[in-house]
């Protein structure tokens, strides 16, 4: 594979986290499940056959 087309690849997987992670969230907001305050969250990217755990922890503001 060349390394365009890794990245093209990456970008893409990496976009379609974004989006639908900020559309799970938007839903959970707008039911009224996420409560008031912030919101904690954690996304945990793991990869199938490979050593990879990376962690990331961060805190939401809500409306």
């Amino acid at each position: 594979m060349s390394e365009e087309a890794f990245n093209m690849s990456l970008r893409k997987f990496l976009k379609q986290v974004g989006v639908t992670s900020q559309h799970e969230i938007e839903d959970l907001v707008r039911t009224g499940k996420a409560g008031s305050g912030s919101l904690r969250v954690k996304i945990v990217l793991t990869a199938e056959g490979a050593p990879l755990n990376h962690v990331v922890e961060g805190e939401i503001q809500l409306p």
